[in-house]
């Protein structure tokens, strides 16, 4: 993390400035589009804007980027007296951005979604800086819809879009997946050896997101004795709880519990199928890993989206859906009768592959370079 900018006398490339966090589905889709720009032309100059507190202030700079973080949160719609400081931060937010549009004068301004890009991407509209969105869902957030009326361009997953943004200025390029994941340099042998796993069983990669998701996570610990017996797990639990579910595990030779696992590609490869919520990025890099997977719907997702996502998925045959609310029932059945069906992972992970949408982060990247 810097607390400010300076902009290299030597450097004649572009300046551009990436905003996004919260969640991982936000961070490394923005990770993701850096190092497509620095791939395409190395003289860019790349800095982040973040939200104090969270998870992008850690996970950027460990991706090689500055990052500033400004006073900025959310709407709280389970908590409604604590939004009072939401007028108050925006403003503080606003006068921050602006300090840092004096220092590092950007060219472009990208926000891929979370609580730092609504003013940063608002300030460059204002100041008439290039700005671009990226819309990663099916479904898009409010603070899109209005900033997407003055973008340049708005980047999107798919077609359709055209309800949400004027047409004029869409372009479907497909979400951003991490290069590693997108394109593994590592064979399955290596992420067995990382994880330490034997591959005698099959191996089924649990994950709630970089937070957690509870349902998901009750169910696999209610029955988790019988689980190590006929799978070798990789469960990643998110913050929530993750100590309870480490000591839950500690006993058992075939689960690996991580509160957050840093080289997901590994666990891609190393996984005969794959247990998760059904966020826009998770359904992208389970498609780009050609993995059958069983998706969990956050149910209180805006819109819905997530359970758009995964009836997309299983109505071309790539997933298995189950509502939230009978997680606890119907999840460990599921994940035993797919693990044990090599035919049916096949088939899905196929079909998974086919939906994969490939350099979406390199054509994001071109698009923002020339325009």
């Amino acid at each position: 993390m810097i607390t400010s900018v300076n902009i290299s006398s030597q450097s004649s490339g572009k300046r551009v400035i990436i905003s996004g966090g919260g969640t991982g589905g936000h961070i490394f889709p923005a990770i993701a589009i850096a190092n497509a720009l620095k791939n395409s032309d190395a003289s860019v100059e790349i800095l982040f804007v973040g939200a104090k507190g969270k998870m992008e202030m850690q996970k950027v700079p460990e991706a090689g980027y500055p990052i500033i973080g400004i006073t900025i949160a959310g709407f709280n719609r389970s908590q409604l007296l604590k939004n009072w400081r939401l007028p108050f931060q925006l403003i503080q937010g606003f006068w921050e951005v602006r300090k840092i549009f004096q220092q590092f004068r950007p060219q472009a301004v990208i926000g891929v979604g979370g609580y730092a890009s609504f003013p940063l991407i608002r300030y460059a509209q204002f100041k008439g800086v290039a700005s671009f969105i990226h819309e990663s869902n099916s479904y898009a957030g409010k603070a899109n819809i209005l900033l997407g009326k003055k973008a340049r361009a708005i980047f999107v997953a798919s077609t359709g879009m055209e309800t949400f943004f004027p047409e004029e200025k869409l372009v479907v390029t497909g979400n951003p997946v991490r290069q590693e994941i997108e394109y593994p340099t590592q064979t399955r042998e290596q992420a067995l050896e990382h994880f330490n796993i034997s591959g005698s069983l099959p191996v089924v990669l649990v994950m709630g997101g970089s937070l957690g998701a509870r349902s998901i996570n009750e169910a696999i610990a209610a029955q988790l004795s019988s689980l190590q017996q006929r799978v070798q797990l990789i469960w990643q639990t998110g913050k929530q709880d993750s100590a309870k579910y480490a000591a839950l595990a500690a006993s058992y030779k075939t689960v690996m519990v991580s509160e957050f696992i840093q080289r997901m590609d590994l666990c891609y490869l190393a996984a005969n199928l794959v247990v998760s919520r059904s966020g826009a990025m998770s359904v992208a890099e389970i498609c780009m890993s050609a993995k059958p997977a069983i998706l969990v719907p956050y149910p209180l997702a805006a819109e819905d989206h997530q359970t758009a996502n995964a009836r997309y998925l299983a109505h071309h045959g790539a997933a298995q859906l189950i509502q939230d609310a009978k997680a606890s029932t119907e999840l460990v059945q599921a994940i035993l009768q797919l693990a044990e069906d090599k035919l049916q992972q096949k088939k899905m992970g196929s079909a998974a592959q086919t939906l994969a949408v490939h350099d979406a982060g390199k054509k994001i990247a071109q698009y923002i370079l020339k325009n």
